[in-house]
């Protein structure tokens, strides 16, 4: 089964294929040395057909692969795809927004790049949401197992952070499939002849 290029994989999307339970648990049966899916069964208590289904998503994910009929742990691909997508340095929370009231309100809830808790007031939690939606590239699709790997490094309730993006008009979905459809862009048009101030209606 062809893997995709660990190049081309975040460390985020390689966290997600671990987040499953099932996955998790064959993941480390095969590290620590069941060479296939009989021993990982075995080791793990799973059904053969959850085994089965959980090596081809990590083989495909790239972080198993089967070499002379054994199954092992290519326990490397987290370091090349550290090195191939190194982390952003972190933003001083007093830098989140240009914007002084808009930062005022990223303040208040998020910490350290994480969301301490989602605001109940709309207002608030709309610009909490068009900051979050900036971890979305325009034009790129993404499938939901991925938009769930970035969100949960925002938040542990990456589910209702990905329902009040849709809810919100921030990302929309079709067929499993998202994509970024609001939120703020790096172009400033100016003031208009209908709007004066140059605010967005």
């Amino acid at each position: 089964m062809a893997t995709e290029p660990i190049s081309d994989v975040s460390p985020e999307v390689l966290i997600g294929l671990l987040a499953e339970p099932d996955r998790l648990a064959v993941f480390a049966a095969v590290v620590l040395g069941a060479g296939g899916p009989a021993e990982v069964a075995e080791r793990t208590g799973l059904p053969a057909r959850t085994v089965h289904a959980a090596l081809r998503r990590l083989e495909s994910g790239g972080l198993v692969e089967t070499v002379d009929d054994r199954t092992v742990a290519l326990v490397g691909a987290f370091k090349e795809a550290v090195r191939a997508h190194p982390p952003t340095p972190a933003v001083p929370d007093a830098e989140l927004d240009p914007d002084r009231a808009t930062a005022a309100v990223l303040r208040s809830f998020v910490r350290g790049g994480r969301i301490t808790q989602l605001p109940a007031a709309q207002g608030k939690r709309r610009l909490l949401l068009e900051h979050v939606v900036t971890t979305f590239v325009p034009g790129v699709r993404y499938s939901e197992r991925e938009v769930n790997a970035l969100l949960r490094a925002w938040h542990d309730d990456y589910a209702a952070l990905r329902r009040y993006l849709v809810d919100e008009v921030l990302l929309t979905r079709r067929d499993g499939v998202y994509w970024r459809s609001g939120g703020p862009v790096d172009i400033d048009p100016g003031p208009t002849a209908t709007d004066p101030d140059g605010l967005p209606g």
